[in-house]
């Protein structure tokens, strides 16, 4: 089995984008790989975020019953909740690295996951966090190249 990776919200949502071609197939890309060796984490935080931004901000936006299917799917994932460790340790990270808020919670959730890579172009891609964890900006890197 590969490596656990987190995927934060953005990846899943340029899967759906089809305003931005050139990072849609990487994310689809990415995303095949990670249901093959099922690998893929996420939180709800995430699955919360895409939701909203699928249904409200895309243009044109994804109909609601197919972004709940893809939650749905997504659930397989057995996504990370928020309670009060995440939490803490979301706000060690916020003081640590200066990350916001949402961003920290994202990582603390990664690390609740046991990941080794957080899947974001949110962060400094090749940094490395607290508990193994390793930003990799999945735009930059193929799957290829990580989870030989």
């Amino acid at each position: 089995m590969s490596a656990a990776c987190f995927v934060d919200t953005n990846l899943l949502v340029y899967a759906r984008d089809a305003s931005e071609p050139a990072k849609q197939p990487r994310a689809w890309a990415w995303l095949e790989v990670l249901w093959q060796r099922r690998c893929g984490r996420l939180s709800w935080q995430v699955l919360q975020e895409f939701y909203v931004v699928v249904t409200q901000r895309l243009r044109p936006g994804m109909p609601v019953a197919a972004a709940r299917e893809d939650v749905e799917t997504l659930l397989a994932w057995r996504p990370v909740g928020m309670d009060d460790e995440v939490l803490r340790l979301g706000w060690a990270v916020q003081d640590r690295f200066g990350f916001s808020f949402w961003d920290a919670l994202i990582v603390a959730a990664a690390q609740r996951a046991r990941c080794r890579y957080l899947l974001t172009e949110d962060l400094q891609h090749g940094q490395r966090l607290p508990g193994g964890l390793t930003v990799v900006d999945p735009f930059r890197t193929a799957p290829a190249e990580l989870l030989a």
